[in-house]
């Protein structure tokens, strides 16, 4: 019987052949460089017994990137030169070993500060909006959608998908890739948290989510993170970091609508205490009204007396003050009506004495006046003669107070 060792060593490649035969390249590395490498294979019937025990107690099948503790036969060919022979393996210690990495980074998180990060951040109790990292073909995210679209309460929720793989080698960058467009979406869609669920699966399915630049993208997310991507036996480091880690993707769900329900209770709790208050406020406003009501009414009652006999007062004042004007006006009057009488006789005397005169300056004026004293009035052809232009020949006729007299103008001489 060929003697066994057993060795520690990673999965660098596992194959499957036809037959049911396994051949695997076994590395040692020091840090993230390979110092060791070995091929090995695992024949059928020791492949089928070895994969069986290992997934009844992992939940997974073996895989590359599997650290394993093996048992190994030293093999010759004349061909292919030294292999390995694995007789078993020991999934205890790949059980094992997934929990001192786990640790390992658990710790570097802690010592950086990362564990609480996220959970410094404010999530809404009603968050309107929320992106969604999930695969579109799991189950989780098919009932996370069910659970908040069919809630009894009738709430809403605005929701963006980003799709990523969930497990697997190509699950962290994807995911990480997912969080890094949330960030660079979040100026114009404005979540309010980020919501990151997948099914339940094998423990060592989740190992992704244990991945130690997966967490810290989680933590140092801006927003809320809330996971839901496993069962409760399986906490993960992405969990950990988280700023809430619900057990599925229903319960981050009902966790979310817990916080609407919470809110509407809240909210109408606060509006009864309300209307308590303001009916409190109302009845006290009510007593305090009326009694107001009753101090006005006296206070207008005493008001419209005083009014009353202030109006009174003023009343004998105006009429007082009234006769006193209406007395001075008629004296004034009065005095008045004198002076008028006295100015018309006056003026009238006035234009008497004026007429007079007039009736004396008219008589002296009157030619009847001037007959009566012996003068003449002479006319050369109508025109009083010192208006008209006489000639030697001309007929003048001269006017006196009874008759009138024809001349000849024989001579005409100046004189001054």
């Amino acid at each position: 019987m060929e003697p066994g060792y057993w060795v520690i060593a990673e999965i660098a490649e596992l194959k499957h052949a036809t037959q049911g035969h396994a051949y695997l390249d076994l590395v040692e590395k020091n840090g993230n460089k390979i110092s060791a490498k070995m091929r090995a294979n695992i024949w059928a019937y020791t492949y089928r017994s070895i994969s069986g025990k290992f997934q009844n107690t992992t939940g997974q099948s073996l895989k590359s990137g599997m650290k394993v503790l093996a048992l190994v036969a030293v093999t010759f060919h004349e061909l292919y030169g030294f292999s390995l022979n694995i007789k078993d393996i020991d999934p205890n210690f790949t059980l094992g070993e997934r929990a001192r990495l786990r640790q390992e980074v658990i710790d570097r998180l802690t010592q950086e500060g990362h564990m609480e990060t996220n959970k410094r951040c404010k999530l809404p109790a009603v968050p309107q909006k929320i992106a969604i990292i999930s695969s579109a073909t799991a189950a989780g995210y098919g009932d996370f959608i069910n659970q908040i679209d069919k809630n009894r309460f009738g709430y809403s929720i605005h929701r963006k998908f980003y799709q990523a793989t969930m497990q697997g080698s190509d699950a962290v960058p994807s995911i990480i890739q997912a969080f890094d467009q949330i960030q660079n979406d979040q100026i114009k869609e404005k979540f309010d948290g980020v919501v990151l669920i997948r099914g339940g699966g094998a423990q060592l399915d989740l190992d992704c989510f244990d991945d130690y630049e997966l967490a810290l993208s989680i933590a140092n997310c801006n927003l809320p993170v809330l996971t839901g991507i496993g069962h409760e036996r399986d906490e993960t480091i992405a969990d950990l970091v988280a700023h809430t880690r619900l057990k599925t993707p229903t319960a981050v769900a009902e966790f979310i609508l817990s916080g609407f329900q919470e809110f509407e209770e809240n909210l109408l709790y606060e509006m009864k205490l309300i209307e308590r208050h303001a009916q409190a406020i109302c009845s006290s406003e009510s007593k305090s009204i009326q009694d107001l009501e009753g101090k006005l009414r006296n206070v207008y009652k005493n008001q419209i007396q005083q009014g009353h006999e202030s109006l009174k007062y003023k009343k004998e004042q105006i009429l007082s003050f009234v006769r006193y004007r209406v007395s001075i006006e008629n004296m004034k009057l009065n005095n008045f009506q004198k002076d008028i009488r006295t100015l018309s006789q006056n003026k009238i005397q006035q234009a008497k004495n004026q007429l007079l005169q007039f009736d004396k300056e008219i008589k002296v004026l009157n030619p009847q006046t001037f007959f009566e004293k012996g003068y003449t009035r002479t006319e050369l052809n109508g025109v009083p003669i010192h208006l008209a232009n006489p000639k030697e020949g001309d007929q003048l006729e001269s006017y006196t107070q009874k008759t009138k007299i024809s001349s000849i103008i024989k001579k005409i001489e100046d004189h001054e």
